[in-house]
């Protein structure tokens, strides 16, 4: 027994292994949505710089990579089929090393968040009991892609941005900011939707029923392109009743041009998914700074 112990143990996961597993290539969105976060507050970050610094590495190299690792130990069946080069099914992730570590990132992500102050940590302790509900049974959201893709929604844009709006603001976020930040959660659904195309086939051989999966590519495709235009008409309605016209006009013309993307998305969206991923989705993210600042003017009482 102790030579089995010991054995598992000497099998450690190689570093490079590790940081594959917790995926650094999707920490930009929560680490963006905390700026935007801060930057809507409307306060000055002096003597607040390192809170902001360790809040951008709880949104991103602590809080979604423990996502990350979390959703790979429990997707290592489906990964198989659509991804077999990731760490777990490829082994170079050894023995149950995925769930250490996403065990360990929780605990760290925790700790972190208990440091920078409770409004934080709650924001925190939110976006990981969402983590583990998405991937892990018995509720396994993902499972779900209406459920599922709001989870995702909710932890990637609206909590980081509460996070990052408490941060600054030293306790809770201003009202508007927080519907700002639902708005943005919504929308970012279809977002989540997109990222589901990539995987159809295996999802669809083990149960996950996405919406590409429970609707068909083409139904999904247009619930995606909905979810994703809806809350940022909203945020354009918000910002003209603040008194912020210019701002929702930029925000307008950046919805222009998603919709554009959208009609080619929507001539093949299993061939152009990704593509309006990368093209269509940074004018969404880039939209969420323009009413960040705008709420910011509002908040610091700039006319």
């Amino acid at each position: 027994m102790i030579h089995r112990v010991q054995h598992r143990f000497m099998l450690l996961p190689a570093p490079s292994a590790v940081a594959e597993l917790l995926k650094p290539i999707t920490w930009f969105p929560p680490m963006w949505a905390f700026a935007c976060g801060a930057v809507a507050a409307g306060t000055s970050p002096d003597g607040r710089v390192w809170l902001v610094a360790a809040g951008v590495v709880l949104a991103g190299p602590l809080v979604c990579a423990t996502s990350q690792a979390v959703n790979d130990w429990f997707d290592r069946h489906v990964d198989a089929i659509n991804e077999p080069h990731r760490p777990i099914p490829s082994g170079r992730m050894p023995g149950r090393w995925g769930l250490y570590v996403a065990i360990a990132w929780t605990l760290l992500s925790l700790l972190a968040a208990w440091a920078i102050g409770p409004w934080v940590f709650a924001a925190a302790l939110l976006g990981l009991a969402l983590a583990w509900a998405y991937s892990a049974p018995p509720l396994r959201l993902k499972r779900n892609g209406w459920w599922g893709n709001a989870a995702c929604g909710l932890c990637y844009e609206g909590l980081a941005w509460i996070t990052g709006a408490a941060v600054m603001a030293g306790g809770a976020p201003s009202l508007r900011s927080m519907v700002l930040a639902a708005l943005y959660s919504a929308g970012a659904h279809g977002i989540m939707t997109l990222n589901d195309y990539k995987s159809i086939e295996g999802d669809a051989r083990m149960g996950i029923g996405s919406l590409p999966v429970r609707l068909g590519p083409m139904r999904a495709a247009q619930v995606a392109c909905w979810a994703m235009v809806v809350p940022q008409i909203g945020v354009v309605g918000l910002l003209l009743h603040w008194g912020r016209p210019w701002h929702a006009a930029t925000i307008g013309l950046l919805i222009a041009g998603q919709i554009v993307m959208m009609r080619r998305f929507l001539a093949a969206p299993r061939e152009r998914a990704l593509w309006l991923s990368g093209f269509g989705v940074p004018l969404y993210v880039l939209g969420m700074l323009v009413a960040a600042f705008a709420l910011r003017g509002l908040e610091a009482g700039i006319e």
